[in-house]
């Protein structure tokens, strides 16, 4: 009997190389898998297949994980407001280890002996793939044909045409990998420090000028309604995005340190990331408090980092993720935003834990919880133990107030 192997399979050149690579050169039975994590319609879907059966497939699956990948993943990363570098939403980054997991259990069903996939050697995704079987599945081997031949593109189109398939590899002028939480967008642009992506890059152009406004419902957290309108998050960001992106909202560059030790920069387009985590983050801002909003930053940036260099199966994880789950048991409300071309504001918010509530005072107005007389002492109190300090250390006092000088 043929050996089975399982390729994670997108319909693309370097995937579509792989199977009458591993079926003739290799030997192996190769059934063809397609993960869905939110970026393929249904007719992409046919199409993928269709192409991985007549490459030789022996069979194709098709599974959609967008829910899960919500669930287990974008949740937190919306919780945690997460943004590497203060920029980039992990767009792309943060699919791969739900597409691994789920390529995980089917090699599991089919018992297959190896896992392949399509990744070069020149990139964070053949570490994001890998690490899955390393730590999950090391008794199945790993095959990565396009890193392990160094093979170009051109070998691959002709490979391809001297065993009879002739398709049209036209390469497009920018690399395009569209998710549920943005879109990522490579070029020749981004591969120098000083380039930009001209308008026509992007896979939504601008077509909206009028500013419009509107409201997002959360619900300890999450996502729950949009203008007014109950719905599940998944379907929540798919037109929050189309609502927005025709703005040219979510467009950015990131410039980052990859798991694979050197400096990378990418495009995107995230409008319904970037929307999402700026108005939970003034949600947040209203109901959690000083010490809760010091702490969420603190493992948020840690999350992201470890999400986006494939530690997702870190047990801390789930520590990380159990004490943001607590955090965000007050954070429910509604919060207004305005669009415009290539911006948005978060405007404000109504919630009924709302810390800012006019029943204990108003900021630089009036107080109804004490009186000046508790504020001199008070004042008295937290001084005191630097006003120790600086009578003990006369110099220092002074070096202070002549500089303020």
């Amino acid at each position: 009997m043929k050996k089975k192997v399982v390729l994670a399979f997108s319909g693309g050149l370097d995937t579509s190389f792989c199977v009458p690579y591993l079926k003739n050169e290799k030997g192996f039975e190769v059934h063809t898998i397609m993960v869905n994590s939110g970026g393929f319609s249904k007719d992409e879907e046919k199409a993928i297949e269709e192409r991985a059966l007549t490459l030789g497939a022996a069979s194709h699956t098709t599974i959609d994980v967008s829910g899960t990948y919500y669930d287990k993943g974008l949740k937190y990363l919306i919780f945690g407001n997460v943004l590497k570098n203060n920029t980039y939403p992990l767009s792309v980054s943060s699919e791969r280890v739900f597409q691994a997991l789920e390529v995980l259990k089917h090699v599991q069903k089919l018992g297959a002996d190896a896992v392949a996939h399509g990744s070069t050697g020149a990139g964070n995704d053949q570490v994001r793939f890998d690490i899955v079987f390393e730590i999950l599945a090391p008794q199945v081997e790993i095959i990565a044909p396009i890193r392990e031949l160094s093979i170009s593109r051109q070998e691959e189109i002709d490979y391809l045409a001297k065993h009879g398939f002739d398709f049209s590899w036209e390469k497009a002028k920018y690399s395009i990998n569209q998710g549920l939480w943005g879109t990522s967008v490579g070029g020749v642009e981004t591969l120098s420090s000083d380039g930009w992506l001209p308008e026509e890059a992007y896979p939504i152009q601008v077509t909206k000028t009028t500013p419009e406004h509107i409201r997002i419902g959360f619900a300890k957290g999450e996502p729950v309604s949009l203008n007014g309108r109950k719905m599940n998050p998944v379907d929540l960001i798919k037109e929050l995005h189309a609502i927005a992106a025709p703005f040219g909202i979510g467009r950015d560059i990131h410039v980052g340190d990859t798991i694979i030790g050197i400096k990378g920069r990418v495009a995107f387009e995230a409008a319904a990331p970037l929307i999402l985590i700026k108005a939970h983050h003034l949600l947040e801002k209203h109901t959690l408090t000083k010490g809760q909003l010091y702490w969420k930053d603190q493992i948020s940036m840690w999350y992201g980092q470890q999400m986006h260099e494939a530690m997702y199966l870190d047990p801390v994880m789930r520590d990380m993720e159990a004490m943001m789950e607590s955090m965000e048991r007050n954070v429910s409300g509604e919060v207004e935003v305005e669009m415009r071309p290539y911006s948005f504001s978060v405007l404000g918010c109504s919630a009924k834990s709302d810390l800012m509530s006019s029943k204990f005072g108003s900021y630089g107005e009036m107080n109804r919880s004490y009186t000046g007389r508790d504020v001199v002492g008070f004042t008295k109190v937290i001084a005191n133990p630097l006003k120790i300090y600086y009578s003990l250390n006369q110099d220092e006092a002074s070096e202070v107030t002549e500089k303020e000088a």
